[in-house]
């Protein structure tokens, strides 16, 4: 049985292919290039011949598979308006993929963001979006199943935060007994993300007038110390240069609120999981687990999951998809109620939206 899933990251598009559970395909493709010829992905996953395909699902909707998306399923994966489309590659990239994919007759299937799932109460959810979107969650899924291997315990005994430190954005995440149980999204994360400002400040979104796409994907701690975005190898060298390190330490004091708020939900946690591309560089890694173990008297370790390069979401969407069609990893998806998840991601909003 071979599954495949496929991470629309920020910076690159990553693709997993399990075959009975094991990492058999492992790609990256630059997000500019994806959304110039989002076809040659789509052609590198037909040559695998899944049985199943995890696609790019963005924000996430319930699940569902490709021959049943709406319009306004497509609208809610990007919450972007058709005007400021072209100003984001990773966003082409997506809606071209989900076309060519549904041309194709591929067996795609679209996964839900953490607001989506039965697991996390609804008093979390109020007037939030962003509780983590598609790929975090499948992140988070794939934390469970590392957990439970390397501790050898069971889904229901699994306890953790995790925090993914990508590349565009941040998130943490809470596991309780093996449940997803809670989630801060890049965009009301606070602090800095590297490229991705964090939290806006409403009275900043006032005073700008008009919130667009691109304004979410700037303003971060690479764009505060260099006023561009560098590649994350370059900023941590230059971490004895003010504006750098002034710029690290924002954003470890939002890593330090985010994980606090999830460990008040999460009394028993076990560990603290680091993922993300920035958590690769071991420099800022190690600052990382120095600040929390110091911080919280914690273990922390970095997210393992399966071999192979891909980011860990392309990994965690390769797993959903094997244990949605009944293979290695089953019972962890039936654990975590992804089939349960339901409603839209607007769904918990209170105040007027323009949409």
């Amino acid at each position: 049985m071979r599954a495949v899933g496929v991470d629309p990251g920020t910076k690159s598009f990553d693709v997993i292919g399990l075959e009975n559970g094991k990492v058999k395909l492992d790609l990256s493709f630059p997000s500019e290039v994806v959304a110039e010829a989002p076809e040659k992905i789509v052609e590198e996953i037909e040559k695998f011949s899944p049985d199943i395909v995890i696609g790019p699902s963005g924000y996430g909707i319930p699940l569902k598979h490709i021959s049943e998306l709406t319009e306004r399923d497509r609208f809610e994966m990007t919450l972007v308006r058709e005007e400021e489309m072209k100003k984001i590659p990773v966003l082409i990239g997506l809606q071209k993929m989900v076309d060519i994919m549904a041309e194709k007759k591929l067996n795609v299937w679209f996964i839900p963001g953490v607001i989506h799932l039965p697991t996390v109460p609804e008093w979390r959810k109020y007037n939030k979006i962003d509780m983590g979107t598609a790929d975090k969650m499948a992140i988070t899924v794939l934390g469970i199943y590392d957990q439970a291997r390397r501790l050898g315990i069971e889904y229901s005994e699994v306890s953790f935060v995790l925090l993914e430190v990508g590349f565009g954005y941040n998130y943490a995440g809470a596991v309780k007994g093996g449940k997803i149980v809670d989630g801060i999204g890049g965009t009301i994360f606070p602090g800095p993300a590297y490229v991705n400002s964090g939290a806006l400040d409403g009275e900043v979104a006032y005073l700008m007038g008009r919130v667009e796409k691109v304004h979410l994907f700037w303003g971060g701690a690479s764009v505060i110390a260099g006023g561009d975005i560098l590649p994350p190898e370059e900023f941590a060298k230059r971490l004895d240069e003010e504006p750098f390190a002034k710029a690290w330490e924002a954003m470890k004091d939002g890593f330090l609120k985010a994980v606090a708020s999830e460990l008040a939900i999460v009394e028993d946690a076990k560990e603290i999981i680091l993922s993300g591309r920035l958590m690769r560089i071991e420099k800022l890694r190690k600052d990382v687990t120095d600040l929390f173990e110091d911080k919280f008297k914690l273990p922390v370790v970095k997210l393992k999951g399966l071999e192979g390069k891909a980011k860990e979401a392309a990994q965690g969407s390769a797993i959903i998809g094997d244990g949605l069609m009944g293979g290695e990893f089953k019972d962890l998806v039936e654990w975590v109620e992804i089939k349960g998840s339901r409603g839209s991601v607007l769904d918990w909003v209170r105040l007027p939206l323009n949409v």
